[in-house]
């Protein structure tokens, strides 16, 4: 059996072995990621109420907001180093990384100042349409939260670098890491120490920071020492060149913060915290379905990054194809899990949280068409024609907020999942004709830009 599964693995051209060896690597670890984040839902609901759990979620999605200020640097050194790695050229890749590291300390590090020096000024209670005693205790968590955000984002430059030299598996294992840690912190807590906001944000932002750290400082000195960021090797004509390509990312970054990242807090602000965690837990459960598809298209991007410089078209339309059929399969298993996710919430959560059967169907649903959607994303972000993409998700940049604030004034919180879907279908029927046209030769004009 062990030989026969070493033959399937090994068989192929070199990228498609590495491709496998991914996947498999990285289901593996996505899988316990998916326990452990199973584990997280019932035990932090052990340690704190529905109410607070879904503060907690909402800060953290304005937390992602940060996002913004990446401007795109590190999609575009993933891009970039993975050209220069094809070509064996380690002193330009040593270039891109000190560089994107410079850029990413020189934006950061001030943000985080300003960011802490703005949290108390503000009235997050009735921002997020909550009690005003949880005023005093949100403030603190917004200080660690900024705080640690901000030093992920600088060291998260490593995930792009791992992600380059096709070991997605390895980037993968960092944020279980730290998911591990911060579950056995909340369970310590759920014996130990009273309810809090702070505990709980302290818990589950600090130990993917520390993960990170000692990440950086073990594989810079051994696996990825020819690139290791250095202060001699900064440069800064680099910085267009990682801006060029990075600019149409930070455009696309911007409206997925917009169109996902705004979920909490507009559920919260339409029809309070609780149906934030209603949303959540369904989105969790359903999620860790198309997580493991997501799992397989994640290696596929420097992979079509490799094939696209050599011009191997061939291998892209044959694994396209494959990831077309694996598709279908994932989005059938989806189809039956929210048949039965009435029985399946009963046996996680028990009777800690109320999930409505309509708000599973309309997360599911979105699911899916997401998934698809990632599927071309992913491919098309592979071979760097992006500049469509960032024209086409302007739509979910310039629409959602309102749509879902009309949606929800008449239905609630489904509206905000309602439009999140159909702003997605608009974006697969575009990005499925123009990965069709790249990978068969046939894209021109503003579909090979």
């Amino acid at each position: 059996m062990r030989s026969l599964f070493n033959k399937v693995i090994n068989t192929g051209d070199a990228r498609s072995v590495i491709v496998k060896k991914n996947i498999i690597g990285s289901i593996i670890i996505k899988g316990i990621s998916i326990v452990v984040s199973f584990m997280v839902v019932p035990i932090t609901l052990g340690y704190v109420s529905s109410d607070i759990y879904g503060i907690w979620l909402t800060l953290s999605s304005i937390m992602l907001w940060l996002n913004f200020f990446d401007v795109g640097f590190t999609l575009g050194l993933k891009n970039k180093l993975a050209e220069a790695l094809a070509h064996k050229d380690f002193e330009r890749g040593k270039k891109l990384v000190s560089t994107t590291y410079f850029m990413m300390i020189a934006i950061f590090v001030p943000l985080c100042f300003i960011f802490e020096g703005i949290v108390p000024f503000i009235n997050w209670a009735s921002f997020l349409n909550i009690n005003e005693s949880f005023n005093d205790d949100i403030r603190l968590a917004l200080y660690v939260l900024i705080a640690c955000f901000s030093l992920q984002m600088i060291l998260n430059v490593l995930t792009a670098v791992v992600a380059a030299y096709q070991k997605v598996a390895l980037s993968s294992a960092f944020p279980v890491i730290g998911h591990l840690f911060s579950l056995l912190t909340i369970y310590i807590l759920t014996k130990t120490a009273p309810p809090s906001l702070v505990g709980l944000s302290i818990s589950l932002s600090v130990f993917p920071v520390l993960v990170l750290l000692v990440a950086s400082f073990i594989l810079y000195s051994k696996s990825f020492i020819k690139v290791a960021p250095s202060v001699k090797f900064i440069q800064f004509s680099y910085i267009k060149d990682l801006f060029s390509l990075g600019a149409k990312f930070f455009l696309i970054q911007i409206q997925g913060i917009v169109l996902f990242q705004t979920t909490n807090i507009l559920i919260t602000n339409i029809t309070g915290p609780e149906d934030v965690t209603s949303y959540n837990i369904a989105y969790k459960m359903l999620s860790a379905v198309m997580m493991f598809y997501s799992i397989m298209l994640n290696p596929l991007w420097p992979a079509f990054t490799d094939a696209y410089a050599k011009k191997d078209f061939i291998w892209m339309k044959i694994v396209y194809v494959k990831m077309i059929k694996v598709y279908i399969v994932f989005a059938l298993l989806i189809l039956v899990i929210i048949v039965c996710s009435p029985v399946l919430y009963s046996v996680w959560i028990r009777d800690r949280a109320t999930v409505p059967f309509v708000m599973t169907v309309f997360v599911g649903v979105y699911l899916m068409i997401n998934t698809w959607d990632y599927l071309q994303v992913q491919l098309i972000n592979g071979v760097g024609k992006i500049k469509l993409q960032s024209y086409i998700t302007m739509i979910g940049l310039i629409l959602h907020i309102p749509f879902s604030l009309l949606l929800g004034r008449n239905i609630g919180a489904y509206g905000v999942v309602i439009s999140m879907t159909l702003i997605n279908i608009i974006y697969c029927l575009v990005f499925t004709i123009q990965i069709n046209k790249i990978i068969n030769q046939k894209a021109t004009g503003i579909w090979v830009k």
